[in-house]
């Protein structure tokens, strides 16, 4: 199949364009580098440096390569800029992808899998979060996302668009050649790992006032090869399910400190730390029912265990200690 994946050298979108690849897909990638990163666009796939919601880079690129289906990771993704910053997650996440659509209109392309989140549903009311759970995010990031599901919901009626989106909750861990490496990381267990490897110096947990077994705050932790499978199984599954909107956990919750003492296990290291502040716009508890996805596309995380997780994190960062410099 021909495939353009924005956000291809991403964290997240490497590691799917790696599986595609596997697949003998013929994979186009897009990525402005902001966060992505070179080395980590699978070398078999085509990589193009330019932003997504281009769209005469866009048109040039359904034109060349004749895309029959979209995945779109490419997104601001940080919850504290997106509380100062709300202008750059919504002309991004939204306006972006609405160009995004459009180009796909126009070469009649009318598959996309979307890389949505959990943020959607802010605090919730009840866990694990199922999907018929009421969306109610409570920072930018969030709400420019499920604007977007959305605006997909007005293409299917209109065009005929097929898609499935994706809430997932906290990606983690690695394949052996492509992790977790952020210019600017706010992300647990990467920031615990340089912890260990001596690349922090003063490490804080945010929050120690919350409402759980420590009072740190509790989220679920879903392997990254986990989320690109799903997103494979996906395209295999939309004439099937058009309009698939499905949460991805494993369904089990960890506090940021049971995390931490999984790191030092791992790793054999203790890891100084101190509280801060909570992070405004970091909801207590997330915890996903994957249900849905596991009826309707036979979705199955190989690597549930919080160890495997952590372990295989662990293990990229060893190996790269700088990221992908």
């Amino acid at each position: 199949m021909k495939l353009l994946v924005t956000g291809g050298a991403g964290y997240i979108g490497s590691i799917c364009v790696e599986q595609l690849v596997k697949m003998n897909n013929k994979v186009v990638v897009i990525d402005n580098l902001q966060e992505g990163n070179r080395d980590a666009a699978a070398p078999d796939a085509e990589f193009i440096k330019g932003d997504y919601g281009d769209k005469k880079l866009l048109i040039k690129v359904f034109d060349e390569f004749e895309i029959e289906a979209v995945i779109h990771f490419a997104a601001e993704t940080t919850i504290k800029e997106s509380m100062t910053d709300p202008s750059l997650y919504f002309h991004n996440n939204l306006i972006n992808g609405i160009n995004l659509l459009d180009v796909m209109k126009e070469f009649a392309c009318k598959k996309i899998i979307f890389s949505s989140t959990a943020a959607i549903f802010g605090e919730p009311e009840y866990t694990p979060i199922d999907e018929n759970h009421p969306p109610n995010p409570i920072n930018s990031y969030g709400e420019s996302k499920l604007l977007f599901e959305r605006v997909l919901d007005w293409y299917k009626r209109a065009y005929g668009l097929k898609f499935n989106t994706f809430r997932y909750f906290n990606a983690a861990g690695a394949s052996e050649k492509y992790g977790e490496c952020h210019r600017n990381e706010t992300h647990l267990i990467p920031l615990l790992i340089k912890a260990v490897l001596g690349q922090l110096e003063d490490f804080k947990l945010f929050g120690n006032d919350y409402p759980t077994k420590d009072r740190t705050c509790v989220r679920d932790y879903i392997h990254v090869i986990d989320i690109a499978s799903a997103h494979i199984l996906a395209l295999d599954n939309l004439d099937k399910h058009p309009q698939g909107k499905y949460n991805l956990g494993n369904g089990e919750g960890f506090t940021n400190l049971e995390v931490l003492k999984m790191v030092e296990n791992v790793s054999g290291e203790k890891i100084k730390y101190e509280f801060g502040p909570r992070r405004y716009g970091d909801p207590s508890i997330l915890i996903a029912s994957a249900k849905k996805a596991r009826k309707e596309l036979g979705w199955r995380p190989k690597y549930p265990g919080l160890e495997d997780i952590v372990r295989s994190a662990w293990d990229w960062h060893k190996k790269h200690p700088r990221g992908y410099q």
